[in-house]
């Protein structure tokens, strides 16, 4: 990443921060923010491997199709999906349920979807216990889907979510999904 980006990427990242805190102070913020882009890199890692992995038989989508690939396969599949997990994590040491990718995540926060909070709560937790060989226990233990800085009911806490992650989504859309912008961010 060019020094330009790098400034570029800190710039978005205190835009989107100076924009959506309101009640969290910064170090909250930033572990929601660190969370939401772990997720994409680990998301976009999988789906990378996924369509080779797949080959021809990953799910091609028209331009206005906004649902994920691998959900659609993971549908007509069903039966092939135990081994395709177990050859995902012998050659990506991990699996993320198409539900919990980040592309799947982002689509819910942009249609304002009410499952929003139940399905982060959900992937976190996969991610944490299952998705990996060794657990990850932990690994997102930093932020709190339930806090009140979120919001003081479920829907609010949804609702908050879905701006936070909509924005924070366009935001870095442009930037790079590799362990190089992963950690430009952390560093700002």
């Amino acid at each position: 990443m060019t020094e330009q980006d790098q400034t570029k990427l800190g710039k978005t990242l205190w835009a989107i921060a100076d924009e959506l805190r309101g009640a969290m102070n910064a170090d909250s913020f930033r572990d929601y923010m660190l969370s939401f882009l772990f997720l994409r890199y680990l998301s976009s890692n999988y789906e990378e491997s996924a369509k080779k992995e797949l080959g021809s038989d990953y799910p091609v989508l028209q331009g206005d199709d906004s649902r994920n690939a691998l959900v659609l396969w993971y549908a007509a599949n069903e039966a092939d999906v135990p081994e395709f997990e177990k050859q995902m994590r012998r050659k990506v040491h991990y699996v993320i349920k198409p539900e919990h990718l980040w592309s799947n995540i982002t689509e819910l926060a942009r249609t304002h979807s009410t499952d929003l909070l139940i399905t982060l709560e959900e992937g976190f937790r996969y991610i944490e216990n299952e998705s990996f060989e060794n657990s990850f226990q932990g690994l997102f233990s930093e932020i709190n889907l339930n806090s009140e800085k979120l919001g003081r009911t479920p829907s609010d806490r949804n609702k908050k979510l879905c701006t936070i992650i909509q924005k924070i989504s366009e935001g870095i859309a442009e930037f790079s999904t590799d362990t190089d912008t992963l950690g430009d961010a952390y560093e700002y």
